[in-house]
């Protein structure tokens, strides 16, 4: 298959997780890519919290992983709006980079010069003959980061009225892991019998709320420790926050968490 712009996406080569994230070791149990290609389907909706699409992704690409990338047609304009930046289906590859570059802070460079995209296939939100449209199409699962309230509502129902909607009830039916990163607040009682809903058929629902004991002092750190959450949900190993020990105290003397690199 090939991308909007032509170019074939299948790419094999190793990641890189740009110059902020070099300092970090690869994840302990970070994938070799090896045999035929199953990447995780990486769902962008039209909810705030762009922020939170981008660490996962960086994160993604360093543990090794292959990725199937689908931005929503309203989530290209929350994307314009929390950070200037445009997707392009026809120049996604040099868009998607300058977003993996910019940090939660608004720092243009603080990822530069950002993750390999060799792994990375994108889809148009329109493109319903898509691969991740079709159960036959393989994939280790899918990672709604941001989910708007109607995303939800359209996955709930099975509507499939856009690849990322459709994705996502494929992922279902064939009973691979789907994580549902939910941003929106307060949530209406219609919301949360869809996410109920949701979560009965199998997915797991993520509302995007950072925690402080990881000992975050940046808004970096904060959408960090969401981002590893929803990685902690599919299995992927990361860095990207301070996990619990049982130690009381233990964030204030760790030098203010695990910091704004992935890795």
């Amino acid at each position: 298959m090939e991308d909007a712009g032509g170019q074939d996406m299948d790419g094999d080569g190793d990641t890189a997780a740009g110059a902020a994230g070099a300092a970090r070791d690869v994840p302990e149990g970070a994938r070799e890519r090896r045999g035929p290609r199953a990447p995780w389907i990486v769902g962008v909706s039209g909810a705030s919290g762009t922020p939170y699409a981008a660490a996962v992704l960086r994160a993604l690409l360093a543990a090794g992983e292959s990725v199937d990338l689908v931005v929503s047609r309203a989530a290209r304009l929350t994307l314009l709006d929390e950070t200037g930046a445009a997707v392009r289906d026809a120049h996604w590859r040099e868009d998607l980079a300058r977003w993996l570059a910019r940090g939660a802070d608004g720092r243009p460079d603080a990822f530069a010069p950002g993750p390999d995209l060799a792994a990375v296939r994108y889809w148009p939100a329109g493109d319903l003959a898509a691969g991740p449209s079709s159960g036959s199409y393989p994939a280790r699962g899918m990672l709604i980061v941001p989910a708007s309230t109607a995303c939800v509502a359209g996955v709930a129902l099975g509507l499939s009225k856009d690849l990322l909607q459709r994705a996502a009830s494929v992922t279902l039916k064939e009973r691979r892991p789907l994580v549902v990163a939910v941003r929106e607040t307060p949530l209406s009682g219609q919301t949360l019998r869809q996410l109920t809903a949701l979560a009965d058929a199998g997915a797991v629902v993520l509302p995007a709320s950072p925690a402080f004991y990881a000992g975050g002092t940046t808004a970096q750190d904060l959408v960090d420790f969401v981002a590893g959450r929803v990685l902690d949900a599919a299995g992927v190993p990361h860095r990207l926050y301070r996990r619990w020990t049982g130690e009381l105290g233990g964030a204030s003397s760790d030098a203010g968490g695990a910091g704004p690199a992935e890795g």
